[in-house]
């Protein structure tokens, strides 16, 4: 009896184990999305993001990863902290209605970085930092579309909008929320000294936003918008797969084990006596 308990016990151990395991690969492939962190700020500061990218392809490296700043809501000082092993390169565009920063007015504002010359392998991630300020408050969130292109071709187009009531979208745009300066002014004197810092930060950037006004680098050749004639992305339709994959085998390990546990209970309970020993 023992031996049956401790094997069936055993047997269900493993199978709880594997279910776990394939839940947690599920969820992980779901969420590995370009993003920027932090995601929300306030109004009319400044701040320093980061753009976090992971590799989702198995057999190929991230070689080069774009980010679009939109100039319908321009920003006037934008600097790029330098990552070993990759170049930095921006293209500026000429602004609808100029803006007036302390240097003076501003035609002209960085709307593209582009990282090239490193690489990002196989289960790995990469930070790329950008000093933005101020931040527009005339909207409540920036939308910095992205495109990601690996060694084999691939090239992934982080451009899709989170649209309310609606799951979220194949590949989501990295966003920005903003909110209210007044709100964030609440908050104490550590959002206070972090505008300080921010703003000394900025005036470094002014002076690369007016080096970016004089000439437009040349713009690289994968464009932002929707292009048919693209490779498809299949290293999220891939890790979407798998997902869906994980959750199947997750959900039959779940009731292989319930099944398992009222076998075990059922053998554990002793027999009820018949007549002839009464």
């Amino acid at each position: 009896m023992s031996t049956k308990l401790t094997s069936g016990t055993r047997r269900t151990t493993v199978l709880l184990g594997t279910a776990a395991v394939s839940l947690i690969a599920a969820a992980s492939a779901a969420q590995a999305h370009v993003t920027v962190n932090p995601n929300t700020e306030p109004q009319g500061g400044y701040t320093k993001v980061s753009f976090r990218v992971p590799n989702e392809e198995a057999n190929a490296s991230t070689t080069s990863i774009e980010v679009d700043i939109p100039v319908d809501h321009p920003i006037a000082s934008v600097s790029i902290r330098p990552v070993p092993g990759w170049t930095a390169t921006t293209t500026s565009s000429r602004l609808a209605t100029p803006i007036k920063t302390h240097d003076g007015e501003l035609s002209q504002a960085v709307s593209k970085i582009v990282w090239t010359g490193g690489k990002i392998d196989p289960g790995q991630f990469q930070e790329f930092d950008v000093s933005l300020g101020p931040l527009p408050a005339d909207t409540d969130k920036i939308v910095f579309k992205a495109l990601q292109t690996y060694s084999d071709g691939t090239v992934v187009r982080w451009i899709d909008l989170q649209q309310p009531g609606q799951p979220e979208p194949d590949h989501p745009a990295p966003v920005l929320h903003l909110t209210p300066a007044a709100a964030a002014a609440n908050t104490g004197g550590s959002t206070g000294s972090t505008g300080s810092t921010g703003a000394s930060t900025g005036g470094t950037g002014g002076t690369g936003g007016n080096t970016g006004a004089a000439a437009p680098t040349t713009s690289p050749s994968v464009s932002l918008a929707a292009d048919n004639s693209a490779k498809p992305a299949g290293s999220d339709t891939a890790a979407r797969s798998l997902g869906i994959v994980g959750l199947i085998v997750g959900a039959l390990g779940f009731g292989t084990a319930i099944v398992a546990l009222r076998r075990k209970n059922t053998a554990a309970s002793p027999a009820s006596p018949s007549p002839q020993d009464r």
